[in-house]
């Protein structure tokens, strides 16, 4: 990632949730736990099913008295929706704010440039009154400035960035193994656990409970954990969305994700499994590939 570039991620979407009961409302139902989370502090988190599925991820930045949720664009309606059916009679407002805000996301090396930055995870500070962050899931992704649309060109021209193609940075996020595209499709698909969110930062074992907490804990302590998510590459070929993966005729996986940036669900610790394999999916053969922060 360029110093100097800018990502402009209009695709991103902000929610925004204040009121009295927020802080509380929130602990309840999310896989992090709130009381982490200042104004030096963001985190990575997650809303899963009661049955710890995974239903949606999101960054939570605070704001003012409240909480900004930064997801994707595409299921912000969906979880305006889900947060509401949790509120019942708790003091709290739910306001989609994704026409007024925008997210842009500028690298590690120009966070580090500003007062009082550190290079930690999740690291937030404010620049003319907007949080900017490291990203909570992992610093490579750069920082994220949650910024008013009216402010938005003035602050980058006052900080000299220039804005670049979105793709390069999904793809680094994609050559990472962390996805952010069409994560509409993991929904109730595969449990929380094995979209590699405890690797990422978004869920605390020690908080009390929330949506989908006694299956998540389940498979984490009895070691239960034998499939994850990873971003797969083609070699040669085409496949279709939910196209099962083999190796020599046995099934190991299943495409989840199919957009430019592909991931599937693979059973990792099957005996046949390896890294270095590569497998058959409908007409393609493809590779997994292993992120580095993945033991």
């Amino acid at each position: 990632m360029n110093k100097n570039s800018v990502f402009i991620l209009e695709d991103r979407g902000i929610l925004y949730v204040s009121g009295k009961d927020a802080k509380e409302f929130l602990q309840n139902i999310i896989s992090n736990d709130i009381d982490k989370v200042s104004e030096n502090y963001s985190c990575f988190s997650s809303l899963l099913t009661p049955q710890g599925k995974f239903l949606f991820d999101f960054i939570i930045i605070q704001h003012k008295s409240g909480y900004f949720l930064d997801c994707e664009k595409k299921n912000i309606n969906q979880l305006y929706k889900q947060l509401s059916l949790y509120k019942l009679r708790s003091e709290v407002e739910l306001m989609n704010l994704s026409n007024e805000y925008v997210v842009a996301v500028i690298s590690k090396e120009k966070f580090l440039s500003f007062d009082n930055a550190q290079n930690l995870e999740g690291k937030t500070i404010s620049y003319r009154e907007d949080p900017i962050f490291l990203d909570p899931r992992h610093k490579d992704l750069g920082a994220r400035l949650i910024i008013n649309l009216e402010k938005l060109y003035l602050s980058l021209k006052k900080l000299e960035l220039k804005v670049d193609e979105i793709n390069k940075y999904y793809s680094l996020s994609y050559n990472l193994g962390i996805p952010q595209k069409d994560t509409n499709q993991l929904q109730n698909k595969i449990f929380g656990i094995e979209c590699n969110l405890e690797e990422l930062n978004a869920i605390d074992f020690k908080k009390g409970c929330y949506v989908g907490q006694e299956n998540t804990a389940r498979i984490k302590l009895k070691d239960k954990l034998s499939k994850r998510l990873f971003p797969i590459k083609v070699i040669k070929g085409s496949f279709s969305n939910e196209e099962n993966i083999f190796f020599e005729k046995k099934e190991i996986g299943k495409i989840l994700i199919k957009n430019d940036f592909p991931f599937a669900i693979i059973k990792y610790r099957d005996k046949d499994f390896d890294f270095e394999n590569q497998y058959i999916c409908g007409d393609a053969t493809i590779k997994i590939i292993k992120p580095n922060w993945i033991n």
